[in-house]
């Protein structure tokens, strides 16, 4: 599943891939780097937002896939698609924060979306997103997503998700008819 475009091509992560995508998605959301962008979650967690074990586990999972977006051999974004019955859940979706706001995350949001869709047959798109990013779930909705108001606590006291830096961090399943 290799795709080109002038401007980005994409393909399925490897093993080898797992120390820059770690890399990428923490410089997309944690510590003074994800500043650069808008999709930071530092004022909401420290630590961690993955680590090497979740991203190895994503691309060798049976049920899914890691999509890496690159531009002349440079990863610029990736994002992860899992089977659930009818539906793709989407998630890890890093875009570097330099890069973001120009149209590459909707490039990649909009790959995602075909991959599910046409190669899995999948009716929904799925994602989880923390509630009170509000500046991202309204992002999500200009793309089609919609709130379900179904919502899941955040995992706290397992640092592996981060270190939460307020009392009412949960989560929001958002949804997209495909």
């Amino acid at each position: 599943m290799v795709s080109e475009s002038p401007e980005l091509s994409f393909r399925k992560a490897v093993a080898d891939d797992v120390p820059a995508l770690v890399a990428l998605v923490e410089s997309a959301y944690r510590g003074e780097a994800s500043r650069a962008g808008w999709t930071t979650e530092a004022d909401l967690l420290d630590g961690q937002r993955t680590d090497a074990n979740g991203v190895a586990e994503a691309i060798a999972g049976p049920d899914g896939v890691v999509l890496v977006a690159e531009r002349a051999g440079e990863l610029l974004a990736c994002c992860q698609l899992e089977r659930r019955g009818a539906a793709a859940y989407f998630g890890m979706f890093s875009v570097r924060p330099e890069r973001q706001g120009g149209g590459l995350g909707r490039a990649v949001l909009a790959h995602a979306e075909r991959v599910a869709r046409e190669e899995w047959g999948a009716a929904e798109l799925e994602m989880t997103v923390i509630a009170q990013r509000e500046d991202l779930i309204a992002w999500y909705e200009r793309r089609g997503f919609r709130r379900t108001g179904v919502y899941s606590p955040f995992p706290y006291g397992d640092e592996r998700f981060g270190i939460p830096r307020r009392p009412d961090l949960r989560f929001e399943k958002l949804a997209k008819l495909l």
